[in-house]
């Protein structure tokens, strides 16, 4: 029989990224994924948002970096029939990386065999049983049927999760009656894009690039002067349900952009073909006793370019607090901090592709003027940054218990360039074991003797930083801010501070 401390259900991008998260806090997860190879069909086409940052945290962003198969595109997101267009921005506040998502899968799983991590492909999950000390799962393998234990499950098996069903987990939401349709295509000779970047089909004239609006439905076109290589997208009304396990043709494509836009459109070849229809569900709850949900087990957002981001966040969110509930260090209520941080999150989320739909889908005037206006709003550059960081995830602060927080408290802990008397580093590099790290950032003798009693889990650093944001810095392993320390807080009201954020995060002394 197989020992496990974690089973994860699905080795999609959240549990292959929660399992590798798992390891590194000292925790012996088992995959079990029902197909017996990585899907090939195509499905997201690449990371954005927050993400991206944890990967460099890691240490892992450059290898992800080195896999995609061409240059980072321009910051130009689609949101809701209009686009957030940051190339102005010395600094924007969102970023994507071109990596479809087979060979997403591939890298994640690469890593999870570095950490040692069991995958068992081909064996399906049949059922579930839990108690107060266990989850017995039963699981039907290429030898046949079989039973294993463990302390705790993870649902990471999709919109349709069986483990949710299960659980007994609601998934309340609204089903939008339209499907998506999303290609990277390479244009025949007789198709010439234009300076502007708008195409000249033969027998029709010319497609504007960006959104085109018709009696039936939206088409998007996305292009670069001189390029043969073009993004298309099609959205149609529509009620059918797709098996997420057949792919798309060149045909339906074809056929959609006739049926919207009223053209022919050549296609030569094809790098990218999907299909995907929208949906706002929530999980009720993300944890029924020993059982969880990541991922789209846990929530659907209707609008693209999302959801990985959220679902493997929720894994790096979670792993660490299920290391401390089985290593027997977490606090009372640790774990439930999961469903609390996370659900609000995905709210967060939901809300912007809620107003995404409110902007996709009106077809009146009075829709009309509000795409207006919204573009409009986009022209200035605060409002740019604040709709960019929200899409992004950046502008999460997760809620933290107590009073007299300190700004940065809960947000995501800024990559500050540190000197130290090994040389330089910077609070990324601090962050790829994934362990919790008391920053001391002002030489305080009395903030390290606090945490004495807790060197056994957390990493005491001191270095120097040219514009010191706090006195020091209470890391947690997903990189979220547990506490700070306000610059020159007496070591009265400074210790005991953070002697408490210690026991509330990671447990007694």
């Amino acid at each position: 029989m197989t020992n496990a401390d974690v089973i994860i259900v699905g080795a999609g991008p959240t549990g292959l990224m929660l399992a590798a998260e798992l390891r590194l806090a000292g925790v012996r997860p088992l995959v079990l994924e029902r197909h017996p190879r990585r899907r090939d069909t195509p499905k997201a086409g690449g990371l954005g948002g927050q993400i991206l940052e944890l990967l460099r945290y890691r240490g892992l962003l450059e290898r992800f970096e080195a896999a995609c198969p061409g240059p980072p595109p321009a910051p130009r997101f689609p949101f809701g029939g209009v686009h957030l267009d940051f190339t102005r921005l010395p600094d924007p506040p969102m970023h994507a990386l071109p990596l479809p998502q087979q060979e997403l899968e591939r890298l994640l799983e690469e890593r999870a065999a570095e950490l040692d991590v069991e995958i068992h492909r081909g064996h399906e999950v049949t059922g579930i049983r839990q108690d107060d000390a266990a989850v017995t799962v039963d699981v039907r393998g290429p030898d046949g049927p079989y039973q294993v234990p463990a302390r705790y499950l993870v649902g990471c098996d999709g919109a349709r999760s069986r483990v949710r069903d299960w659980a007994g987990i609601g998934f309340p939401g609204t089903v939008y009656p339209e499907v998506n349709r999303l290609a990277q295509v390479t244009l025949p000779t007789a198709v010439t894009v234009l300076g502007n970047g708008d195409l000249d089909v033969p027998g029709f004239g010319v497609v504007r690039a960006g959104f085109t609006r018709t009696d039936h439905g939206l088409f998007g076109l996305g292009s670069a002067p001189g390029a043969t290589s073009v993004s298309l997208y099609t959205i149609e009304d529509e009620t059918t349900e797709y098996d997420d396990d057949v792919p798309m043709t060149v045909t339906e494509l074809q056929d959609s952009v006739h049926r919207v836009l009223g053209a022919h459109l050549p296609i030569a070849a094809t790098t990218r073909l999907s299909r995907f229809t929208f949906k706002a569900r929530q999980a009720d709850h993300y944890r029924k006793g020993r059982i969880l949900l990541a991922g789209d087990a846990a929530h659907l957002f209707p609008a693209t370019g999302v959801a990985l981001n959220t679902g493997m966040l929720d894994a790096v969110n979670l792993a660490w607090k299920l290391a401390a509930d089985l290593h027997g260090r977490a606090p009372l209520g640790l774990l439930d901090t999961y469903h609390t941080e996370r659900h609000l999150a995905s709210a967060r989320t939901m809300l912007h592709t809620r107003a995404q739909v409110a902007l996709r889908r009106g077809h009146d005037a009075a829709a009309e003027a509000l795409r207006e206006m919204f573009t409009e709003l986009l022209t200035d550059e605060q409002p740019l940054r604040r709709i960019g960081a929200l899409v992004a995830g950046s502008d999460l602060r997760y809620p933290t218990p107590g009073t007299n927080h300190h700004p940065l408290t809960g947000a995501f802990a800024p990559d500050l360039t540190l000197h130290t008397d090994e040389g330089m580093t910077s609070v990324a590099r601090l962050m790829h074991p994934a362990r919790p790290v008391l920053l001391d950032l002002a030489d305080r003798p009395d903030l390290r003797e606090a945490a004495h009693d807790w060197k056994d889990r957390v990493d005491v650093h001191t270095a120097r930083t040219d514009t010191r944001p706090a006195d020091a810095l209470l890391i947690r392993p997903d990189a979220h801010i547990a506490w700070a320390a306000p610059l020159d807080e007496p070591a009265a009201t400074a210790a005991p501070a953070l002697r408490e954020a210690l026991s509330t995060w990671f447990g007694p002394s």
